[in-house]
């Protein structure tokens, strides 16, 4: 049965207690009910993934823009994930958004004893020392990296990875050997290259990438936020290329289909591309 459905007053700043999270909880209750919308009862674990990760990239695209009324919105889509994923454990029987709410209450008050029990702490540093043997106590035995989410992008992933191993002393003893090691998986790179092998090459290219990460890492670069500034510029600079060929072609050539393809001279293209270095950075 359809109908409308009211949502409480939006209190006042200083007000707010997050009590509106139960009504996106009612919401998702009464999309996924048996009347409810067939897109979203048609959804699983599986499909909801790839709209965790888009949405998580969201907000930090709006953290990084600085935009409060932009990072208010993603965040509303990255919490409206939490519970329509939240609601599929209900029905399934696993767990539902109020077990998901209290685990992660009852996680906070255990890993801050300096707030919550008589732990003490002389800083930052203590507060982390504490949560890592927490932590540790919590999940047992476990492997070192076994703490680091698979599906994190790869750059970000092979940084943590490295990072998590260089605190047991697994790591190059500075960045010079690193860069050494670099100069010998670009030369195995080469090879594989010369050989023409689709599966080696993928593999010594993996080992360059790598080994970019732990250059990065040795001299204090996130290699994950350096190449999206450097995506970041590029697609700044290319909207500054696409602008001068709709003002000196009307656009790009286009295929019998209607797809964007050659036929604006590389040279020129260049050109336009060197210009907005100088006009943009």
């Amino acid at each position: 049965m359809n109908g409308s459905m009211d949502l409480p007053p939006l209190p006042a700043l200083a007000e707010q207690r997050g009590e509106l999270f139960t009504c996106l909880v009612e919401l998702m209750r009464r999309l996924l009910a048996p009347d409810g919308c067939p897109w979203d009862r048609e959804q699983s674990y599986d499909s909801l993934r790839r709209y965790v990760l888009e949405e998580a990239c969201e907000v930090i695209d709006a953290i990084d823009g600085g935009d409060f009324l932009q990072l208010s919105e993603e965040l509303g889509d990255l919490a409206l994930q939490v519970a329509f994923l939240a609601e599929l454990g209900r029905r399934d029987g696993h767990f539902g958004p109020d077990d998901v709410m209290r685990g992660i209450c009852e996680k906070l008050i255990r890993r801050h004893p300096h707030v919550f029990g008589d732990v003490e702490v002389s800083g930052s540093a203590d507060v982390v020392r504490n949560w890592e043997a927490i932590k540790r106590e919590e999940k047992g035995a476990r492997g070192l990296l076994d703490s680091v989410p698979r599906s994190l992008p790869a750059l970000d992933r092979a940084q943590r990875l490295t990072q998590k191993a260089a605190r047991v002393g697994f790591d190059w003893p500075d960045a010079a050997s690193v860069r050494a090691k670099l100069d010998e998986e670009l030369h195995e790179l080469d090879d594989a290259i010369g050989q023409g092998d689709a599966a080696e090459l993928e593999h010594e290219l993996g080992d360059v990438l790598f080994a970019l990460v732990n250059l990065a890492r040795h001299h204090g670069v996130d290699a994950g936020s350096a190449l999206r500034r450097t995506a970041n510029r590029f697609a700044d600079r290319f909207a500054h290329v696409e602008l001068r060929v709709r003002e000196r072609h009307g656009g790009w050539p286009q295929t019998s289909a209607g797809k964007p393809t050659r036929g604006v001279s590389l040279a020129e293209l260049d050109a336009y591309w060197e210009e907005a270095k100088r006009e943009r950075g």
